[in-house]
């Protein structure tokens, strides 16, 4: 299995056999469980009925009764069955059925592509999507949301920024095709 952290070209092929690589060492399918637990600094699952936190806030969640819930808890549930679990490392795990789904990358994995100053230049290395949309905010054009069907890929390019800033694989709407 090839590492997607350790070969970040492929995460710009426009089709990519997600049944060979592996991300932070977790490949699509593993168990949950198999997450290192040290990684993990947030998670969410159904069990989570309200959610508070932020840069400088605890996290707090509370369940349906409005009972406290520790970080370990929501860890617990989301690894038994449906949820995200939320890496330090800026690698998070979509969870379904107790097992990795999909996978979200931001952050410092993905300055390997900050050479890229321009959509058109993204463009030239990641390839045309199968489709494009674009996130408006108060008329201000914010960034393209590409999908790649063959890789199972969504790509976001930040138009105030000009970079790639969110990358995810796997099982995620949109992801495989309309």
């Amino acid at each position: 299995m090839i590492e997607i952290l350790d070969n970040p070209d492929l995460l710009a092929r426009p089709t990519l056999d997600l049944a060979g690589v592996r991300v932070n060492g977790i490949a699509l399918g593993a168990p949950a469980a198999t997450v290192p637990r040290q990684r993990v600094v947030g998670g969410m699952s159904a069990a989570v009925a309200r959610y508070r936190g932020g840069t400088g806030i605890e996290s707090e969640y509370i369940d349906a009764e409005g009972r406290s819930l520790t970080l370990d808890e929501v860890v617990e549930d989301v690894v038994g069955s449906d949820g995200f679990l939320y890496g330090a490392d800026k690698v998070n795990y979509k969870v379904r059925a107790g097992a990795v789904v999909g996978f979200a990358i931001s952050g410092p994995h993905l300055s390997h592509f900050a050479r890229l100053s321009s959509y058109e230049e993204f463009l030239t290395v990641f390839g045309r999507p199968d489709r494009v949309d674009r996130n408006e905010s108060y008329g201000e054009l914010m960034s393209y949301e590409t999908y790649y069907w063959g890789a199972r890929k969504h790509v976001t390019w930040d138009v105030w920024e000009d970079r790639v800033s969110f990358i995810n694989l796997g099982d995620f709407e949109g992801n495989s095709g309309p």
